[in-house]
């Protein structure tokens, strides 16, 4: 991500310019962060896990939202663009736009080796301060890896990896197994 902006925009300013942009932004601390388009990888492992998302929470009170959902993290007035969220419930929108979520129970971040650190650093500890959140799942997208982050009862959070084509991780917040080998299918298919 570069910065657009080397002044102070205010969150007001960041929602009207981003509301008329032609491409996302992401904002944090004052500033404006151009978001870099995704590769072929990053856009398959997106697609699909959107799919058996849709699959599995069609028949529920759960929705699965695309990566054009913007999020506000709002301990620290972050605006972000998830890869994948979902609400469980009445979504709740930070104003009359509706195009800010607030309450996602889970979000998913498919890793870029130009924002990796980012995603697993000061995002990741971004999101855990969502109340809502349940879990945070980092997903890489050069290897058939998964890193899912869950919040306990206690309000700690632990940190569950699988690994393989034949393993598969419980998504407790949506009552999900994801196998992987369904994850990466399109990536198999590619190699």
């Amino acid at each position: 991500m570069s910065t657009l902006a080397k002044t102070f925009v205010t969150p007001e300013e960041y929602l009207e310019l981003e509301r008329k942009a032609e491409w996302k932004n992401e904002y944090r601390d004052g500033k404006i962060y151009a978001m870099s388009g995704v590769s072929r990888q990053h856009d398959w492992i997106t697609t699909q896990l959107t799919f058996l998302m849709v699959q599995h929470l069609r028949p529920g009170k759960c929705r699965c939202f695309s990566a054009d959902m913007r999020v506000l993290v709002q301990a620290s007035g972050i605006y972000t663009y998830p890869d994948l969220s979902v609400v469980c419930g009445d979504a709740q929108f930070a104003d009359a736009h509706v195009d800010t979520l607030l309450n996602p129970i889970l979000l998913v971040e498919v890793l870029s080796p130009s924002t990796e650190s980012y995603d697993r650093g000061l995002k990741a500890a971004a999101y855990r301060t969502i109340p809502s959140l349940q879990e945070l799942l980092l997903v890489a997208q050069n290897s058939y890896e998964v890193e899912l982050h869950r919040r306990e009862v206690k309000g700690t959070w632990t940190r569950i990896e699988a690994a393989g084509l034949e393993a598969s991780i419980e998504l407790q917040s949506i009552g999900y197994l994801l196998r992987l080998g369904e994850l990466y299918e399109r990536l198999i298919e590619q190699r």
